[in-house]
């Protein structure tokens, strides 16, 4: 497997353990529909948390989350509406992002939340 895929795995588990510490319930991870695949649909209290998860190995070129594209914002919405729809859910739906650095031997985790409106 590619370098670049590890990371991101090693991202989107480190993802998991930050939200389950927080107190989240993760109902997916990796749901795909049609175009997206959406990282994770996490859940709490009445908030349905969509989390997009950027890991980056250097913040020398940007920010990970200044690498989310419009287009894919929209794929994102769009499987979310399919989801919550399918699920037939009656909750708050936040878009947030979990940014995630490689620093030496640490991971540095920064948790954006209603992220998608900062755009």
């Amino acid at each position: 497997m590619a370098q670049h895929n590890e990371l991101g795995k090693k991202g989107e588990q480190l993802a998991v353990d930050f939200l389950l510490h927080k107190g989240y319930s993760i109902l997916e991870r990796n749901y795909r529909f049609q175009k997206a695949e959406v990282d994770i649909i996490a859940q709490i209290k009445d908030t349905l948390a969509i989390v997009e998860v950027k890991t980056r190995s250097t913040a020398d070129f940007g920010n990970p989350q200044d690498f989310l594209k419009p287009k894919q914002i929209q794929n994102i919405v769009k499987a979310v509406d399919e989801y919550v729809n399918a699920n037939g859910l009656d909750v708050e739906v936040r878009f947030d992002i979990i940014a995630i650095v490689k620093e030496n031997k640490k991971f540095k985790i920064e948790h954006l939340e209603d992220a998608f409106y900062h755009f």
